[in-house]
């Protein structure tokens, strides 16, 4: 499902992360990494965003016969930083209902709840992209600390 940008910023700069033939401890390095890519955001946000992070790589790990890549653009002007995670898996995440009985399920969820839109793009050959795009524009919201040293 192609996304449609109506935003006047130019392609935001973006960052990747090789995570093929990896394990779930990899799940430290890649928040390691998006700390040190976005730096300029500020700490309540690079909150979620890390979060969100966690959960998609975690879904392609439980899911998706294991994350290939996993990318991340900022844009200061919007506040907005989006995740996106590749596997080569073809089934799409679910918002599942969570139970007592079974652990697991809550994934999505909590990516539903932190991000402002999230989605699957569809690869030729069975493998997807799922995506997450995380804004501080809620009710608590802070600035992003690259917009207040503008």
């Amino acid at each position: 499902m192609p996304e449609a940008r109506s935003d006047p910023d130019p392609a935001p700069p973006s960052w990747s992360m090789d995570l093929r033939g990896t394990s779930t401890p990899a799940l430290v390095e890649v928040r390691r990494w998006a700390s040190r890519a976005l730096a300029r955001v500020d700490d309540a946000h690079l909150g979620d965003v890390l979060l969100v992070a966690t959960e998609l790589v975690t879904n392609a790990y439980d899911h998706g016969d294991g994350p290939l890549q996993v990318r991340m653009s900022h844009t200061p002007s919007s506040c907005r930083v989006r995740i996106e995670v590749d596997d080569s898996c073809p089934d799409h995440p679910v918002l599942a209902t969570p139970s007592l009985e079974r652990p697991g399920g809550r994934g999505m969820h909590i990516v539903a709840k932190l991000a402002r839109t999230w989605g699957v793009r569809e690869h030729p050959g069975g493998s997807k992209t799922v995506w997450a795009e995380v804004s501080c524009d809620g009710i608590d919201a802070v600035p992003c600390a690259a917009m207040a040293g503008s």
